[in-house]
């Protein structure tokens, strides 16, 4: 028997919150209907493109289903082997390819926001090799565009490089922001610099805990610093919150954790 969260979490904070559908050991559906009675949003993680990481059609209308059951709401990660800015055009190519076909396959669900990585791939950090991976990004987002893919439908995720990097893209294709609060964390980012800059275009949050460079861990393992930091941002917020972690143990230690700080999070929000 899989444990079940004490209670429920649906519509306690201003912001929704959720988690990744990967605390227990099974698969997509189950995953979300052991899930679904306690919290507002599941992030479905689709971390590799080959259709034996997918979810089948049968599964993405079970998945509908349950939404439907406890009035929940899906995000979706999108896989982390495609790659929109690699040097090699077949690569790029696949990636446009691979988002294009998992948003066809999971558009039923009607998802908040599809999260997407864009690692930076070349070898060093000098302007002119980032300035060629960026020009590959834009045509890879032109791509994508035409195709009849919303650019606010997708959220770009924080990763190891700075976001400025990625502003103009962001604006000429009207992005959404996933700020992955662990990974700013992680790569010794500001926090509040990037979360101010990026509000008003992010989308989803991915929060999660950090300690001696290991991240995705429980909110209880944050620095008091850090803590302090995430419960400011978390006040100025109404989007979607996801508790990245892959647990049980480690989703209920968030949750308590946030419990914590409930009073600071006391929303109306229907």
């Amino acid at each position: 028997m899989h444990p079940a969260l004490p209670k429920s979490y649906k519509g306690s904070f201003s912001f929704k919150i959720g988690t990744t559908s990967f605390i227990y050991p099974a698969g997509y559906v189950q995953n979300v209907r052991m899930l679904a009675p306690y919290l507002d949003e599941i992030e479905l993680l689709l971390f590799e493109s080959a259709p034996e990481g997918l979810p089948s059609t049968h599964k993405v209308e079970q998945l509908f289903n349950v939404s439907n059951e406890f009035d929940l709401t899906y995000n979706i990660h999108l896989p982390l082997d495609i790659f929109l800015g690699a040097p090699e055009r077949s690569i790029r190519q696949f990636a446009l390819e691979t988002v294009i076909r998992i948003m066809d396959l999971t558009a039923s669900l009607s998802p908040s926001t599809y999260t997407l990585h864009l690692p930076y791939d070349e070898a060093g950090f000098d302007n002119e090799q980032v300035k060629r991976w960026r020009d590959r990004l834009d045509e890879s987002m032109k791509k994508l565009v035409s195709a009849g893919i919303s650019g606010d439908m997708i959220s770009i995720e924080t990763l190891d490089y700075p976001m400025d990097w990625l502003e103009d893209i962001l604006v000429d294709f009207n992005l959404s922001v996933c700020i992955d609060v662990g990974h700013l964390m992680l790569f010794g980012f500001d926090l509040d610099a990037v979360f101010n800059k990026h509000k008003k275009r992010t989308s989803i949050l991915h929060l999660h805990g950090v300690d001696n460079q290991k991240d995705h861990l429980p909110l209880d393992r944050l620095t008091k610093e850090n803590a302090e930091t995430v419960i400011r941002m978390l006040k100025q917020y109404e989007g979607v919150v996801s508790l990245e972690v892959f647990s049980f143990d480690h989703l209920k230690a968030s949750l308590n954790f946030l419990d914590n700080h409930r009073d600071m999070f006391l929303t109306n929000r229907s």
